[in-house]
């Protein structure tokens, strides 16, 4: 039933604190040393315990050890860096010099493309530790910001897509009412406050020594193994992993989900001025995009959820399993770059153009049709929020039609 490498004799307070890792598979302390295997005394486990002289469970070890993780998640991460880099990078070029941050949907992409961006950017030195055995070499530092950036950038990519999500719902269900909220400035201090509250929730992480030597195997691992003095209390480890699954992940996810469908049925019940046709390729671009959110980040978080439960009241680790649902994640990054080829006129002719197989750049519409820009297919409204301040009321005949993305 146990995890494996505690002691039997560790009274339930001190052995549950070796259970309460956030995404390791244990939870130790400073040296890998092993402690003997008879049972000692509660007063010298509790010495012992104090002292963090304990060793990573059997879970931990085996996990480490295992060739089908040391295989897959290096894969995947080239095969994100591959494509994600170069695809971003070009997503960021046209969305900030040829489309520009013309209102809150366009602002929430610029900020997404970033965040994939510098995910994909720390991959290499994940790749690098997998290949090598887990073994890290780049010292303390680097694994910390390695470490903080990647999961920042994770849950980045969730808070910014819900805000997509909503700003598109609001665009589409309400769009008069919600008009002046949909400013530039106000996507611009969202983000800014998104990323606050990523430091702020991550900054555990960045005050700690990630690394670990597992003397048993040879190896100094990057936040695969945590110190218990990372936070003081078993009541504070469990805050902090669930304050992180609910905060980050699941409220984000229900408003997504809520959000888009929404979005898509009230598509399907307003009439298409511009034909069947241009309705469908919003109804389609919009599903896609909630699938790929819940297929990419969904089953890692819950994965998680099951293994923090598991660990900290059951003695059991789903490590591995989590370990293999972060590729999922990770591939999220290659999908929005396609989003955007597929939604946007503006980026099909662009890339046409760079391929050798487009129109000419001074043949490039002036006036940007596509589901990112803000005149397409959906509710009619008297504002897109392109600026930050309101259209005239007097032009009511000017009806812009929201995006769906």
């Amino acid at each position: 039933m146990s995890g494996g490498g505690t002691d039997r004799g560790v009274p339930r307070r001190a052995r549950s604190c070796a259970l309460a890792p956030f995404l390791s598979g244990a939870f130790s302390g400073g040296s890998a040393s092993s402690t003997p295997r008879s049972s000692p005394s509660p007063r010298r486990t509790h010495s012992t315990m104090d002292m963090n002289v304990t060793r990573p469970d059997n879970a931990t070890i085996t996990m480490l050890k295992d060739p089908v993780i040391a295989v897959v998640l290096p894969v995947v991460y080239s095969l994100v860096v591959v494509v994600s880099i170069p695809g971003n990078l070009f997503s960021l070029w046209v969305l900030c010099r040829h489309i520009g941050p013309t209102s809150p949907s366009i602002i929430f992409m610029i900020n997404l493309s970033v965040t994939d961006l510098t995910l994909a950017s720390v991959l290499p030195f994940q790749i690098y530790y997998h290949c090598n055995g887990n073994h890290w070499v780049f010292g303390e530092w680097l694994c910390n910001v390695v470490t903080v950036a990647f999961y920042a950038n994770m849950y980045s990519s969730i808070l910014t897509m819900t805000c997509i999500g909503v700003d598109r719902f609001l665009g589409v269900v309400y769009p008069l009412a919600s008009a002046p909220w949909r400013r530039r400035r106000y996507a611009v201090a969202t983000c800014a406050t998104m990323w606050l509250l990523l430091l702020a929730a991550l900054s555990p992480l960045a005050r700690t020594d990630l690394t670990y030597e597992v003397e048993e195997l040879g190896i100094v691992t990057c936040f695969d193994v945590l110190k218990s003095t990372m936070l003081p209390s078993v009541a504070m480890w469990a805050m902090f992993l669930f304050t992180l699954f609910i905060v980050l992940f699941l409220i984000p996810f229900v408003v997504t989900v809520a959000c888009y469908t929404a979005t898509i049925l009230k598509l399907l019940r307003t009439p298409d001025p511009h034909g069947h046709g241009q309705r469908r390729r919003a109804v389609c671009l919009a599903t896609v995009v909630l699938l790929a959110f819940v297929t990419c980040f969904a089953p890692n978080n819950f994965v998680l959820l099951a293994h923090m439960v598991a660990r900290l009241f059951l003695g059991r680790s789903f490590y591995h399993v989590y370990k293999l649902t972060l590729c999922l994640s990770c591939l999220n990054n290659c999908l929005d770059p396609f989003v955007y080829y597929f939604a946007s006129r503006e980026f099909q002719l662009r890339l046409r153009r760079y391929l050798g197989s487009g129109r000419p750049a001074h043949s490039l519409p002036t006036r940007r049709e596509s589901l990112l820009s803000g005149r397409t297919l959906s509710a009619p409204s008297m504002t897109s929020g392109h600026a930050d301040g309101l259209e005239p009321a007097a032009r009511p005949c000017l009806k812009r039609q929201e995006s769906v993305f």
